[in-house]
């Protein structure tokens, strides 16, 4: 099912996703509200606080240390989803934004209003949505602890079952829920248990986190 398709099923049937936005200034923050409010499904909340279940939409040039611990504050602590919007990122910021439990991230020269509300439905799903080049650049990062989990005795020392790392390998990929049901032949509960399963067994905040954790310890 498309982005587009679970948008117009999630306000047909009148589930709309409450939202956030925390912006460094006036025209960003009207801007992104302005972007968002465009869809049907989109609930905007007054206000910068995001309760449990809603999805705050972080703007930022850079995932500096106050916006870390803001998102570190929001997931944690308040339990929303987030969506980061940033210029850019560097290598050493990666797995600090995956960890501080970012769902979806959006490069801020693509963040039209429907780039903004695919990534705020997939975040409210607890699906993951990363721009394919910052994909490629987090495999890379860890590419070389990857080699270094590969060599160790008895590695990896955490258990993956077969299918979860095929269902996580997917992920990286790319493929949301239906895709990966389609290539497994699994039914969409199924994949969605599998990823329950795993990130409650080892304490991972979302999809991003897992394939993060994945990389790092060497299954894919």
């Amino acid at each position: 099912m498309s982005h587009r398709q679970a948008g117009s099923r999630a306000a047909d049937s009148g589930n709309r996703v409450p939202v956030v936005v925390q912006a460094p200034d006036p025209i960003s923050q009207a801007g992104v509200r302005s972007q968002l409010g465009q869809h049907p499904v989109i609930d905007l909340l007054d206000g910068t606080e995001a309760g449990p279940g809603a999805v705050a939409v972080l703007v930022n040039e850079s995932p500096d240390e106050t916006t870390l611990s803001r998102l570190r504050r929001l997931v944690r602590s308040e339990g929303a989803h987030a969506v980061l919007v940033v210029g850019a990122i560097r290598e050493a910021e990666l797995l600090d934004v995956i960890e501080c439990g970012v769902g979806a991230i959006v490069w801020r020269h693509e963040a039209s209003a429907h780039r903004l509300v695919q990534a705020v439905l997939a975040a409210s799903r607890g699906d993951g949505d990363l721009p394919a080049d910052l994909l490629g650049r987090l495999i890379t990062q860890v590419g070389s602890l990857q080699r270094t989990a590969a060599g160790r005795p008895g590695a990896p020392l955490s258990g993956l079952v077969p299918r979860e790392i095929d269902v996580l390998r997917l992920i990286a990929e790319g493929m949301d829920t239906g895709e990966i049901a389609s290539k497994l032949s699994y039914s969409e509960r199924t994949v969605k248990n599998v990823m329950h399963g795993l990130t409650t067994r080892l304490h991972l905040r979302n999809r991003a986190h897992a394939v993060a954790y994945a990389l790092r310890e060497g299954y894919i």
